[in-house]
């Protein structure tokens, strides 16, 4: 198998492109690292296309190394031929060199076994060759009797012989590859409930059917945890004649022989016993197995401008924890996120008590200058956003308040990381600075919290968490690395996302600046335990030092690169003559243009150039709506049948896939991402459901 063509083809790439990348993976850089570093070897190659070429290169070295492994296998048992050997070669997934290899892998105890050590594994060739003319079958199977292998009459002889012929036409790979071809292209997923009587959530499925093909990825997964909460029955339905009458027309060639009725029943028997259940159990798992990818997708897709948001830099935060009957959780946080005091009030149900809660809160605003106050979404958030919003017309103050999503904060408040941070804290007010923070710097928050508990994705609880901690990683790794990390204030739990820095590096590095104190240069990276030169290589461009020795130590500019940098300093640098300029300081063009842009603004944060997020200094509730209102809102998350969008009010409104443009959208991602700043109609409210339907037509 030649990979590098392959993916040259595939990614439309240019031969040395393939090959440097290859190499680059091979030596165990990481993504981060070759997407910003290694731009001449890699043709300028982004973070997202790297990791899909990572996973495409992975995937093929498996196959190529299955087809090794299936012709070892094949070639043992001595039934190894040129051209089947060619066929394994050929294949271009692994489900079809499981295809191929089906005939030959060792099986439990089979009827098709059993009929084999009986010895009519003859009876079944002279079946399948249909030469024998009519009524002469019957007397060829008396020669198969044998009392003590339990084959007592013609019958017995026969019944085995058609074991062995339904286990064969099973196992032909050309056949499954026919009735896979057919079943998703005529195919019906059916679904029906389990419990007459019982409601559920998934009430639009309790008599439901959709053709394979068309069904798409978020039904899928609603069915299968549906069916996992065994609320839903779920059945695949098939053109069985059809694929039946196919087969009869592969298998038999003969239709004089006295094979013919025997052959006919082996194959209906093979489809029905051995083929149906085996295509029905693949087409689940590769209808969840897509499903579960484009979720995947969508959540990576959700999560990276939920991480990218632009931080609200220098201003000191109060965070609200709201709840009901055990309070709301306050805590204060300087503007550097340090925690400064915290308080519970309980201005909601059941003690109601307002104005006790507005005295405490104003009291911690004027002593420490509170500049805005963030409100987590959750429970009672909306009856806690009334009373802050009633609250701040009452004080001179000028002061703005926000809502959050807090998903992830408990997690985040009984994790290791938030007893560490806190150890002498309630968890509940962990909780309430994590919220506070969360405007501060969202980045260096949230990497604390597990991905999969933000909130941005559908039905991640169901999805294989392996592919989905690993996809998510590689995004939380991307954007630590483009937005680049204090060196001397960085946690653990940021630094370990850092190029090549492994958790142990990370715990060590903190280590290390609590016991010698603040780095002063990179240089000193050297000396912390476990951080080689090799992730000294890897690290060092994304870690900064605001107040380091050299000034290069706080800018993306990489160590190897310092002598171009300072070589640079002293120049006057004109942009339009960048090929010389390379040429002069043998350095690649892109490289060249990254140090310049460097040097120009150096400590520049990506972030800034996010949307900033909108603050509030007044409420609106679900009964202010109205049809064709039009409202600005901040996209919170989306998912594969639209947008949802925060306006203001307690519960988020749905811009359906069908209204989030007058053109036609294959999937929302091509419209909007988690954090714009939308504008949208308000179509239907429906308050006894909560329920908010929104347009982005026509405005």
């Amino acid at each position: 198998m030649d990979i590098a063509k392959i993916l040259i083809d595939e990614f439309q790439l240019k031969p040395f492109q393939v090959t440097n990348t290859i190499q680059l993976i091979d030596e165990g850089n990481t993504i981060p690292f070759i997407a910003r570093y290694r731009k001449e070897q890699t043709g300028d190659l982004k973070d997202t296309v790297l990791r899909e070429f990572f996973d495409r290169l992975n995937y093929l070295r498996n196959l190529e190394e299955r087809q090794e492994e299936v012709i070892r296998l094949i070639e043992e048992q001595g039934k190894l031929t040129e051209k089947l050997k060619r066929e394994i070669l050929k294949a271009e997934t692994l489900q079809r060199i499981e295809d191929l290899y089906r005939p030959y892998r060792p099986k439990r105890r089979t009827r098709a076994t059993i009929a084999k050590e009986k010895g009519l594994e003859g009876l079944a060739d002279i079946i399948l060759s249909q030469e024998l003319k009519i009524g002469q079958l019957e007397k060829e199977a008396l020669s198969y009797i044998d009392e003590e292998k339990n084959v007592h009459t013609v019958e017995d002889a026969l019944s085995g012989a058609m074991d062995i012929i339904a286990e064969i036409i099973s196992d032909n790979a050309e056949y499954r590859e026919i009735i896979r071809k057919i079943a998703y292209e005529k195919g019906i997923i059916k679904t029906e409930r389990v419990d007459e009587e019982e409601k559920t959530v998934y009430e639009m499925y309790y008599d439901y059917k959709e053709p394979i093909k068309a069904i798409a990825n978020h039904r899928v997964l609603a069915i299968n945890r549906g069916e996992k909460e065994k609320a839903l029955k779920v059945n695949i339905v098939l053109p069985d004649e059809e694929i039946i009458s196919k087969l009869k027309s592969l298998i038999i060639s003969n239709l004089f022989s006295d094979s013919k009725t025997y052959l006919e029943e082996s194959v209906e028997d093979s489809y029905k016993r051995l083929i149906f259940p085996s295509i029905e159990r693949e087409i689940r798992s590769n209808l969840t197995e897509r499903a579960e990818e484009e979720a995947i997708k969508v959540f990576a897709l959700n999560l990276k401008p939920l991480l990218m948001q632009a931080p609200i830099k220098g201003k000191i935060v109060m965070g609200i924890d709201p709840g009901f009957r055990t309070g709301c959780k306050v805590a204060v946080v300087d503007d550097t996120g340090k925690y400064l005091e915290s308080t519970v009030v309980y201005p909601t149900e059941p003690q109601n008590q307002v104005e006790k809660t507005k005295e405490e809160l104003i009291k911690l605003i004027k002593k420490y200058n509170v500049d805005i106050i963030s409100i987590g979404n959750g429970t009672a958030s909306r009856e806690t956003e009334m009373v802050v919003a009633d609250m701040l017309k009452e004080i001179p103050e000028k002061l703005s308040y926000i809502i959050v999503s807090e998903a992830g904060a408990s997690v985040y408040s009984a994790s290791e990381v938030g007893q560490e941070e806190f150890p002498d804290l309630d968890v509940s007010i962990r909780g309430a600075i994590s919220i506070a923070r969360r405007i501060q710097d969202p980045l260096a928050e949230l990497v604390k919290i597990d991905p999969k508990h933000i909130g941005v994705g559908q039905y991640q609880h169901d999805l294989n968490q392996g592919k989905l901690d690993e996809a998510l990683k590689g995004v939380v790794e991307d954007c630590v690395n483009t937005v680049g990390v204090d060196l001397n204030t960085a946690s653990s739990s940021l630094l370990k996302y850092v190029s090549g820095i492994s958790k142990r590096v990370a715990t060590n590095l903190v280590e290390f600046r609590d016991e010698i104190g603040k780095f002063k240069s990179r240089e000193e990276l050297l000396d912390v335990k476990g951080l080689g030169k090799k992730t000294f290589t890897q690290c060092a461009g994304f870690l900064r030092i605001p107040e380091g020795i050299n000034p290069l130590d706080n800018t993306a500019v990489h160590p190897e690169s310092y002598d171009i940098a300072e070589k640079l300093l002293g120049k006057d640098i004109d942009k339009n003559k960048i090929n010389e300029l390379s040429k002069e300081l043998d350095i690649g063009i892109l490289t060249l243009r990254d140090i310049i842009n460097e040097l120009e603004k150096p400590g520049r944060d990506p972030r800034d150039e996010m949307p900033k997020p909108i603050f509030r200094t007044d409420v609106l509730k679900m009964e202010d709506l109205k049809e064709d209102m039009i409202l600005t809102g901040t996209v919170r998350n989306v998912v594969d049948f639209g947008a949802f969008v925060d306006i203001g009010v307690n519960e988020d409104g749905l811009v359906h896939i069908s209204h989030l443009s007058d053109k036609y959208v294959k999937h929302p991602k091509e419209i909007v991402k988690i954090g714009d700043i939308v504008k949208v109609r308000i179509l239907k409210i429906d308050i006894e459901r909560g329920r908010i339907s929104l347009s982005m037509k026509e405005l």
